[in-house]
């Protein structure tokens, strides 16, 4: 199983594995061995780069089996194979199956050559056992002009809270001490459900479980429900973490974003997050070069950022999706001075995250410990999400042997751009 781009493809491909796993299959995440009987392809369609990796991957497979002489299925699925299933067809005919999204039953019954109807599943995690994502929802109703993902993925559906529970339940029963709820836009949670926000009362739900951290991602800064800023003060079981991409700062290319917010509100909602959570970890994500931004209007994103300080911030060149309102429009910046403008905002990003972390210093932090890397264990704080966030670095010696997957209370000692170093106070 090969699960590539988001979160939310990996909780995808996380349901099939545990179903065919049920089935009496052995299923394997990004295996090194040659010898399989289907490699399962979950694709994402999101950006250039995305898509490139996808058909790259699917090549390599076909180039793999033809090379080898290996008698095994390929199967694509998911949002490239959604949006793109003909070309696909056409262009690499060697794939066996295509299957777009939403359709894990058909997949499962494809491979196991069986239609009778499907159980609930247990999900068979790709990340480590003792963190997971779980999709509150699926679908956007929102009509970024960049962004093709409702084209895709459809309307905004959310899942019952009664059902999210009961999976985080289970997880927690596998053994799951962080759950990291994820939709493409978490902030949306229950309005199509309950015809008004839930996510304040989903939240209380899975505080109840015996989950130890419940982490927030994907949150959109039009009309957020923050009066879950107040539970995340009070239920020590949410951590203080809020991942928001904010896209620009600029009033008009917010506007042509069809972002429905203001820079001036922007600056606003996160000076009263930061009021109400004072130590909250602030993560955004940026877009440089978007169809007709000038100079000036880049400027004020990167003044907004030099001044704001994000915790965390990732930022991307932009990049043409058809179908979308922005795709219609001349892609007027060069791609040179694109980079050029990420490179200074990363550039920027890196000074302050290195400021910050300098802070940290001399103070004790409870930190999750995710791997060993060398001499190294690796761990994160609540103020951090994996793969994409700092991590906490401890020093391997006599003295110190720690569990992979247990809490404890780290010393920082010592710290650069991205990373923290550490010493065990004590479990």
């Amino acid at each position: 199983m090969i699960s590539l781009g988001c979160s939310k493809n990996a909780v995808d491909s996380e349901g099939i594995a545990g179903q065919l796993s049920k089935e009496g299959f052995e299923i394997e995440f990004d295996s090194q061995d040659q010898d399989f009987d289907y490699v399962l392809i979950n694709t994402c369609g999101f950006i250039d780069k995305a898509k490139e990796e996808s058909i790259n991957t699917i090549l390599d497979y076909v180039s793999f089996r033809k090379e080898q002489k290996k008698d095994f299925s390929i199967i694509v699925f998911g949002c490239l194979a959604q949006r793109y299933r003909e070309d696909l067809e056409k262009e690499i005919p060697e794939i066996d199956k295509i299957f777009g999204i939403m359709q894990e039953k058909e997949i499962i019954n494809y491979i196991r050559q069986n239609s009778t109807p499907i159980e609930s599943t247990t999900r068979q995690l790709s990340t480590p056992k003792h963190y997971a994502y779980i999709k509150i929802s699926e679908g956007c109703d929102r009509r970024c002009s960049f962004c093709a993902i409702p084209l895709i993925k459809g309307k905004h559906i959310s899942r019952p809270i009664e059902e999210i529970v009961a999976e985080a339940k289970e997880l927690v029963k596998q053994g799951v001490k962080e759950l990291i709820l994820i939709a493409q836009d978490t902030s949306y949670y229950g309005l199509d459900l309950y015809k008004e926000r839930k996510l304040y009362d989903l939240l209380k739900e899975l505080c109840k479980t015996d989950i130890h951290w419940i982490r927030l991602q994907y949150s959109y800064p039009n009309q957020f429900p923050e009066e879950i800023l107040e539970l995340m003060q009070s239920e020590k079981k949410i951590c203080h973490y809020l991942d928001m991409p904010l896209q620009h700062y600029n009033n008009r290319i917010l506007e042509s974003m069809n972002r429905n917010i203001t820079g001036e509100e922007v600056r606003s909602l996160i000076q009263r997050i930061r009021t109400k959570v004072p130590d909250i970890a602030f993560r955004t994500t940026l877009i440089v070069g978007y169809p007709s931004e000038k100079k000036t209007e880049y400027e004020e994103l990167r003044d907004f950022v030099s001044e704001i300080k994000f915790d965390r911030m990732g930022a991307f060149t932009y990049s043409k999706e058809e179908g979308t309102k922005a795709g219609q429009m001349r892609d007027s910046v060069p791609m040179k001075e694109k980079q050029r403008r990420l490179d200074e905002l990363t550039e920027i990003q890196q000074e302050i995250s290195y400021e910050l972390n300098q802070q940290k210093i001399g103070k004790i932090f409870e930190v999750l410990i995710d791997r060993q890397e060398g001499n190294f264990f690796v761990g994160r704080t609540q103020y951090d999400s994996p793969e994409v966030d700092n991590e906490v670095l401890i020093e391997k010696t006599q003295d110190v042997k720690l569990e992979i997957g247990e809490f404890y209370q780290i010393k920082i000692t010592s710290a650069v751009d991205f990373d923290l170093y550490g010493e065990l106070c004590e479990k």
